[in-house]
């Protein structure tokens, strides 16, 4: 007991800090060798992202964020595989991860809308639960232009397609309480949906940042 609790332990400290990792921050410093928290409006909003470094620029940032979140993934398989339950050890991974990306302790508990952390966690769970939500995100986005609705619509469709195809028992327990959350992080952000005080994505803005924060 002593050694799985250890286990779980390495594992949530692996997902906790690189889930707090800034995604700009590591593509600024070993891909584009030039601080991108300065772009645009000298913010992490970098309006001109796109106008600077074009698609490949966001496929390449898009690939920072994807391998950011699947370390520590694999070092929740590889450390509770140790112990017969890789499958429990990628959700639980997948879990910090999120709670991580939520509330990062590097950044004053400051996260944003950890959309691509909340699919990898999907994935974790279910290839068919990662797919539905990605799907039913990434339509709600570009009908509507709200990340955040989109970000809410892709936990709900993971969620559902979880529940009928999630058979380990702890492992959709831990996808559950992922999901659980993002919506309590979007609380704000659904209040301002219903108040139409949310700001909408624009084609004049760079996007990816918002894609996981």
């Amino acid at each position: 007991m002593i050694v799985y609790w250890t286990l779980l332990l390495l594992t949530a400290l692996i997902a906790y800090l690189f889930g707090s990792m800034d995604t700009l921050v590591l593509a600024s410093n070993f891909v584009f060798h030039r601080n991108l928290l300065r772009l645009g409006n000298h913010n992490s909003w970098l309006s001109n992202f796109k106008r600077l470094y074009g698609y490949g620029g966001f496929f390449k940032l898009l690939a920072v964020e994807l391998v950011k979140d699947l370390i520590p993934i694999a070092a929740g398989s590889l450390l509770l595989g140790i112990r017969g339950h890789a499958d429990v050890g990628r959700a639980f991974a997948g879990f910090v991860l999120v709670l991580g990306r939520l509330w990062p302790a590097l950044y004053r508990f400051k996260g944003s809308h950890a959309t691509i952390a909340m699919l990898v966690a999907g994935f974790c769970a279910g290839t068919s639960v990662g797919a539905a939500g990605m799907i039913a995100a990434a339509v709600v986005v570009a009908v509507t232009r709200y990340l955040t609705l989109g970000t809410l619509a892709g936990a709900v469709v993971c969620v559902m397609v979880a529940v009928l195809a999630v058979d380990e028992a702890l492992v959709l327990r831990l996808f559950l309480m992922t999901a659980a959350l993002v919506f309590i992080k979007h609380i704000p952000a659904i209040v301002r949906l219903f108040r139409h005080t949310e700001p909408r994505l624009s084609l004049e803005e760079d996007i990816t940042y918002k894609l996981d924060e």
